[in-house]
């Protein structure tokens, strides 16, 4: 669990990172040969396949991976003093007990102002191309000083946090550690949080252990329910391969009036009108409320959105239409999803740079 001192104060005991995520530990599990249950739709050991875990976290030849980087990365992710009152940190959102989110509606900021949406999860950012809800990150390196400087999120502008390190003698050395010679900068600052943010992989859950081939790791009806999410349901139009996210964008009927998502960006789209990101689904029943805006309380809400189409506007996805889904359909589905979600994993502790 995070140290609830983080939220406090300034310079106090910090986590350091997921134990399981230690620096240096770059391999994941590896897809092995599933067996065959015999059982269900015809299809589903040929959906299985698409659901194997990759056997390395990938990094940009322009930020290739680094001990020192990572670990200098995790002390400014943890570290209160990105923040303009000093009392917040990154993990003050993205909380790794919570699934590296903050399980409210609109995230809350350094002003303790809600945010416009919610905190997205920072889990699987590895393979994700374009980041924010509406995608205006081109990548996770230009993530960083976005909510840094926003006065509405951390608060803290670029020069202050610059000045701030650099007066830390624990910084000066990581920094030297993991970049050479040369004063602390926001481009140092962006590569290190990004590296150290590469290394957030969700957990194995349940259903990779069925994938693995143990037929007993999930039950009868979260199988029919991932035979409902690939077959009749359609979830896996969207929520595709072992992330459960096509990292794409798309009006699923949540977003309304001025609230236009990645219609911002493009605004003479009308697909793109009301389209926001596709959110993984690791992890999922432990990550409510739903939608970028926090607006869907349950789960079971959440199926119930998609089974009646969502809203039938010019800007729905092709995707979204009515299902028709039974009861029972409904209870499976929400058996597969709940199969998606892994233990509760430990955190390290250090202390941070004086």
């Amino acid at each position: 669990m995070v140290n609830e001192a983080l939220m406090r104060t300034m310079r106090l005991t910090a986590i350091a990172g997921v134990a399981s995520l230690a620096a240096g530990c770059l391999v994941l599990l590896t897809g092995t040969v599933v067996s065959h249950s015999g059982d269900g739709a015809p299809e589903r050991e040929k959906w299985k396949a698409d659901y194997h875990r990759p056997s390395a976290i990938p990094f940009p030849a322009a930020n290739p991976y680094t001990e020192a980087k990572s670990r200098l990365g995790r002390m400014l992710f943890f570290d209160p003093v990105v923040s303009g009152s000093g009392t917040h940190s990154c993990a003050s959102c993205h909380n790794p007990s919570l699934s590296w989110q903050d399980n409210l509606p609109r995230g809350i900021g350094d002003t303790m102002e809600a945010m416009g949406v919610r905190t997205p999860t920072l889990l699987n950012v590895a393979w994700v191309p374009k980041l924010g809800w509406d995608g205006h990150f081109r990548d996770l390196e230009s993530v960083a000083f976005g909510p840094i400087t926003n006065p509405k999120i951390m608060n803290m502008p670029e020069k202050e946090l610059i000045e701030r390190l650099s007066a830390i003698p624990g910084y000066v050395t990581a920094f030297r550690g993991a970049f050479g010679s040369g004063d602390i900068s926001k481009r140092k600052i962006e590569l290190a949080l990004a590296t150290f943010e590469r290394s957030i992989v969700s957990g194995e859950a349940p259903f990779d252990r069925w994938i693995k081939g143990d037929e007993r790791a999930i039950n009868d009806a979260a199988k029919r329910g991932f035979d409902l999410f690939n077959g009749k349901a359609h979830c896996a139009a969207c929520h595709s391969g072992w992330t459960f996210s096509d990292a794409s964008f798309h009006d699923v009927g949540v977003g309304k009036g001025g609230d236009i998502g990645r219609g911002k960006l493009f605004p003479t789209s009308v697909e793109l009108r009301y389209a926001f990101k596709t959110p993984t689904l690791r992890d999922v029943a432990r990550r409510a409320p739903y939608m970028h805006d926090g607006s869907i309380a349950t789960l079971n809400d959440v199926i119930d959105l998609y089974d009646r189409g969502g809203v039938d506007r010019p800007s729905r996805a092709e995707e979204i239409r009515p299902l028709g889904l039974t009861a029972q359909e409904k209870s499976d589905l929400i058996a597969f999803l709940h199969t998606l979600t892994a233990a509760p994993t430990a955190v390290a502790v250090t202390t941070l740079p004086r």
